[in-house]
């Protein structure tokens, strides 16, 4: 697998921001970001061809709750996350859930 590439293309003197590119085996995506959140695989009420309509160029996808339902064994056989939520752009996946936090 290709690694992550980070491609900075401006920085503001005055604040430090910038602006950049972040480079994946599965596209690329502009950052700063605006990352609709498919937390169980599935960004709610919106179909993948409507998210790539509005732009988005990556997802945010909570691991914990994808183990948790609907598992990562049926998420295997479907080919892997990216085939099991029919995107073909970057993912970006957090783990979600806090070891303090009980159990919900």
């Amino acid at each position: 697998m290709e690694a992550i590439r980070y491609e900075l293309i401006k920085k503001c003197a005055q604040t430090g921001a910038r602006l950049g590119k972040v480079h994946t085996p599965h596209g690329s995506f502009d950052t700063p970001a605006f990352m609709p959140v498919g937390t169980q695989a599935t960004v709610k009420g919106m179909s993948p061809d409507e998210l790539k309509e509005i732009g988005a160029q990556i997802i945010l996808s909570n691991t914990y709750h994808l183990y948790m339902r609907p598992g990562h064994e049926l998420i295997r056989e479907a080919g892997g996350l990216h085939k099991f939520m029919s995107w073909d752009r970057p993912i970006l996946t957090d783990s979600g859930h806090s070891a303090g936090c009980p159990e919900r």
